[in-house]
């Protein structure tokens, strides 16, 4: 390596563009592993990789270290020499700008080395889809560092020793991740109730054998009988069901029915109330608890024209087929010419507005909110892009376990951009105290932002809720949600940010505070509780 501390630093400085060039990668390939840490310690990036760093980042702004701020360069630098050694010793074609896969598959003596450098994880690649670190015999709990790359598809860690229970909850960003290979391992059994969805989310090339993961057989063997014997009265259930939704019109209310379920529309019974609409809690004759909006009029006329009654329920007719955990399902819908009125799920009317500002939640729960909005939008985007919604937090709504649920729709309103504004909006509202700063503010949105990009990024904590009690790594992560919220809001950017983009990076930071979490928790057993130092 004293060949490779000699490099001239402007020379390798301009060869760089996402990784070191391979001559240096051929160096780290002659050596020894105890080398590798030796030396990586000892490297510091040239004079002007700043510079290299900041162009790299105007060209590519999804590269995961650009999203930081400040950036730890001797990370990066160190991150950019492992990468590129990693990809020659992956056989990768082309390891100059990207590569798709880690493969370190029968490599015990390097395998746990590269599981070691926690910075590359950290700025895991996004062109990075399938891991292979089967047969090495590796020894532990889940290295969880790997699961930093969000993007995977395919990740194999077969023929190990790996022991201990497996995060569940830290697989849920990992949307993408389809094919999942541990078997032959001595993980901890998991409980029927916490694995069942995770094992049905793999296709068929996915492996649990002997991984320690799998209940019984007895289980299974009862578990086929159901399936076997349900299996058809789900099927005679679910097409009885359509007939009847078919044919009866079960999505349509009358007037009456509403007047009732609500004690004759009392006060009483309102919920809130707007501008042109009012929301009351009703019981229909089923018990079923239903949320009524009811629209006024806004015209001078005594009635509803026939066309905007026809609007109004082919909208209807759309949003009664809403199917999402984070979107609120749509009972039906009243119309005539006299009223109109959404029927919905009743949630217990608590917004997103209240939670926050009343129950002064985690930044690990309102991490948990973003990640379910976006959820709900992709959703929207992907099945009913014509469907548009009010994206406030005094509209969308909190259900149990923190689950938020978009609950005030608009067909028709196709606008990508207003709508990611508006998560922006709520990005920075959620990370502060939002009805604190509303009223500092009187209700100004403007003076909201123009606030934070006054502060951000050195002076956060006089906008961050301190009630949040964020650690040093909480922190860094809020003030990276803050930047990703900016980003959003600024219609003067020249590349706007895709709604997948966002997705991404929220849920990478959501990942990270999940393993943060788990890693605190054991931190804060083995020393006796005495927690973490506060910001």
């Amino acid at each position: 390596m004293k060949g490779a501390r000699k490099m001239n630093s402007n020379s390798m400085a301009s060869s760089l563009k996402l990784f070191i060039p391979l001559f240096v990668s051929s160096i780290f390939l002659s050596i020894s592993a105890a080398t590798v840490v030796e030396d990586l310690a000892n490297l510091h990036p040239p004079s002007d990789f700043n510079t290299t760093i900041t162009s790299n980042c105007l060209k590519d702004p999804s590269l995961r270290y650009c999203s930081f701020s400040p950036m730890n360069l001797d990370e990066i630098f160190r991150f950019t020499i492992v990468a590129s050694h990693l990809c020659n010793q992956s056989k990768n074609p082309n390891c100059v700008e990207s590569f798709p896969r880690i493969d370190l598959s029968s490599q015990p003596k390097t395998a746990p080395l590269y599981l070691s450098f926690s910075f590359f994880w950290k700025y895991c690649p996004i062109s990075i889809l399938s891991i292979d670190l089967s047969n090495n015999s590796l020894k532990g709990t889940f290295p969880t560092d790997i699961l930093l790359c969000t993007q995977i598809q395919a990740l194999d860690l077969s023929h190990n020793l790996l022991s201990g229970d497996l995060p569940l909850q830290a697989f849920t960003p990992l949307t993408n991740l389809t094919l999942l290979n541990l078997s032959y391992n001595l993980f901890s059994e998991s409980r029927i109730s916490d694995s069942e969805f995770f094992f049905k989310r793999f296709n068929n090339s996915s492996s649990f054998l002997h991984s320690g993961l799998l209940p019984n057989h007895k289980k299974y063997r009862i578990k086929a009988v159901v399936i076997l014997v349900g299996f058809p009265i789900s099927v005679l259930m679910l097409v009885g069901g359509f007939w009847w939704l078919c044919f009866k019109n079960k999505h349509k209310y009358s007037n009456s029915v509403l007047k009732a379920a609500t004690n004759g529309f009392s006060r009483k019974n309102m919920v809130g109330k707007g501008e042109g609409f009012a929301i009351y809690k009703g019981i229909l004759r089923n018990g079923t608890q239903v949320r009524i909006e009811m629209y006024y009029l806004n015209n001078s006329s005594n009635n509803i024209s026939r066309e905007n009654c026809r609007k109004f329920v082919e909208d209807c007719k759309i949003l009664v087929q809403l199917r999402h955990k984070n979107v609120v399902k749509v009972h039906g819908w009243c119309s005539d010419r006299y009223s109109r009125a959404l029927v919905t799920e009743w949630t217990g009317e608590v917004s997103l507005d209240m939670w926050v500002s009343e129950s002064a939640p985690p930044w690990k729960q309102r991490l948990k909110v973003l990640v379910g909005v976006l959820k709900g939008m992709c959703y929207i985007q992907e099945q009913w892009p014509e469907v548009g919604y009010d994206l406030r937090t005094s509209s969308v709504l909190v259900h149990e376990n923190a689950e938020p649920l978009i609950a005030r729709f608009k067909v028709g309103e196709n606008s990508s951009t207003k709508k990611i504004y508006r998560f922006g909006v709520l990005v920075l509202e959620m990370v502060t105290n939002g009805r604190v700063m509303r009223e500092e503010f009187e209700g100004s949105e403007a003076g909201l932002l123009e606030c934070f990009k006054m502060h951000y990024p050195g002076n956060l904590q006089k906008l961050i809720d301190e009630r949040m009690e964020l650690t040093e790594n909480t922190f860094e992560q809020a003030k990276e949600a803050i930047g990703i919220g900016l980003l959003c809001t600024d219609h003067s950017i020249n590349r706007q940010l895709s709604l997948g983009q966002i997705f991404n990076m929220i849920t990478r930071i959501y990942a990270a505070c999940l393993v943060l979490a788990t890693q605190n928790h054991k931190t804060s057993y083995a020393d006796g509780g005495r927690g973490h130092k506060r910001v």
